[in-house]
């Protein structure tokens, strides 16, 4: 069974998180180029990180700026920062109240399958949720979990994904919103979709929820998925 160091970062600017995952990632892909010529060596841990970000919108690398409703002095007006980042998908809003997860794993020691890969992560959404009471599932066309994704009128997405994955390193993750301020999402088209809306788990049960509750749901259903053990 595999091991992962968990780490809670709190409200962190988007950069700081950026940099965080970027040094963990670096450092595993090196350590693993290095078994080239050293066999022996030991690898770093597996880690996965929860946080939420001050009002941020980030753009992935295969994403449009048309889905991007404000222009940079309206950003500055509304006190929300822009990144465009290195990771898949499209435009998305993180912000306080949503749990954004990082895991930095190396597939290579649990498989090699980049879309077991997400639906693994997507797995963690639903069986969180369904400790809530609510159903949620997949759309083919589209990554996420969304609630009443066999009904087109009524789909909507209550987390977002977007990852990036070299040498079977991950790091990115997913956005889920909980006690999210949904509005911001009016100044985007999220992840490019223009006719499905977006929910919260907080909108879904009509109150707010412990979101220190929700992350021990969650962190639970994460080792249940990935078979292993969070320390």
């Amino acid at each position: 069974m595999e091991t992962v160091l968990y780490t809670d970062l709190g409200l962190i600017p988007y950069r700081e998180g950026w940099d965080v995952q970027e040094k963990y990632f670096n450092d595993m892909v090196q350590a693993k180029l290095s078994l080239r010529t050293h066999p022996d060596a030991a690898l770093p841990p597996h880690r996965l990180f929860l946080c939420e970000h001050p009002h941020v919108y980030t753009l992935g690398k295969s994403g449009s700026m048309d889905n991007l409703l404000l222009n940079e002095d309206e950003l500055l007006a509304h006190d929300i920062e822009f990144y465009k980042n290195n990771r898949g998908g499209d435009i998305t809003y993180h912000g306080p109240g949503a749990i954004v997860g990082y895991p930095i794993l190396d597939l290579e020691r649990f498989f090699t399958d980049i879309h077991k890969y997400m639906r693994c992560l997507e797995e963690i959404i639903i069986r969180t949720l369904a400790d809530y009471g609510i159903a949620a599932g997949r759309i083919k066309e589209y990554t996420g979990v969304w609630l009443d994704p066999e009904n087109p009128a009524k789909a909507r997405k209550i987390c977002a994904y977007g990852v990036k994955c070299s040498r079977w390193v991950t790091m990115h993750g997913w956005s889920f919103n909980v006690n999210t301020d949904l509005s911001y999402f009016n100044n985007i088209i999220p992840c490019g979709i223009k006719d499905k809306d977006v929910t919260s788990l907080a909108r879904e049960l009509g109150h707010k929820v412990d979101m220190a509750e929700v992350k021990t749901i969650l962190l639970g259903k994460f080792e249940e998925v990935f078979g292993c053990r969070l320390v």
